[in-house]
């Protein structure tokens, strides 16, 4: 069984109804709605900015790899003349020792000829002095006697006629 309310009690629910429906109207749901717009705004303007800083983001993750390829770019090119530069004073250095080394041995070469020569001289000369005093020593043993002394002289006169 259903209660059936009555007329008065209809009259003053639909009365508060209308009042408490007006003073919202009028105090609460304007600021409430100016509330949700700004609120909405703010939201949009939040969502522009971030779509904002995606873009900025990408632009400058671009930007990065653009700096990390010169930078690659530029990490080569410089390895590259320090290779180059590297191996220039190399070949020089070998270039400069050899040199030097073609010197040296020249120079070893000269002092081990002129020792040579100088050796050759000296062996020369000692062997020219030890000739002269053997032969000294012999005429002085063979001229000891006149007889020799004579023959000797003809000897040489012989010999001397002939050449």
């Amino acid at each position: 069984m259903l209660v059936q309310p009555d007329f008065g009690l209809l009259f003053w629910q639909t009365v508060t109804f209308l009042i408490v429906l007006f003073i919202l109207g009028k105090f609460a749901w304007k600021p409430i709605l100016g509330a949700l717009k700004e609120r909405e705004a703010d939201i949009e303007e939040a969502l522009s900015a971030a779509e904002n800083a995606k873009e900025e983001m990408k632009r400058l993750h671009a930007a990065n790899e653009k700096l990390l390829q010169d930078a690659r770019l530029e990490r080569d090119k410089i390895i590259k003349e320090a290779s180059a530069v590297a191996n220039s004073i190399i070949t020089e250095a070998k270039d400069k020792a050899t040199a030097e080394s073609n010197r040296i041995v020249e120079g070893a070469k000269i002092a081990i000829n002129n020792e040579k020569l100088s050796a050759l001289t000296e062996v020369k000369n000692q062997a020219a002095t030890l000739a002269i005093d053997i032969a000294e020593k012999l005429l002085r043993k063979e001229l000891s006697d006149s007889k020799a002394q004579k023959e000797l002289v003809s000897e040489y006169l012989k010999e001397a006629k002939f050449n």
